[in-house]
């Protein structure tokens, strides 16, 4: 029987700021995620299990979110932990 996490495979393009672009790519490749962008042409990724789904949504919110919502997570996490 296979498992759940070898079924899965998506290609696809993610929408992130061009200037951003490059430092995502740099740290879904440090996360051996494999990605691909070429000039003018929106970041892809291939995601093969939930690990990488995680990792990629993590990835992103360190660039979508504002400041002061990751500090608000950063907190609550810790909170939520610590109580």
């Amino acid at each position: 029987m296979k498992s759940f996490s070898s079924e899965i495979e998506i290609k696809q393009a993610v929408e992130v700021n061009w200037a951003d672009r490059w430092q995502v790519y740099q740290r879904l490749q440090e996360l051996d995620i494999p990605c691909w962008c070429e000039t003018n042409q929106p970041l892809r990724v291939k995601i093969s299990n939930p690990t990488a789904a995680v990792q990629l949504w993590s990835v992103m919110r360190q660039f979508s979110a504002s400041r002061q919502d990751l500090i608000w997570t950063l907190e609550h996490s810790w909170q939520s932990r610590y109580r």
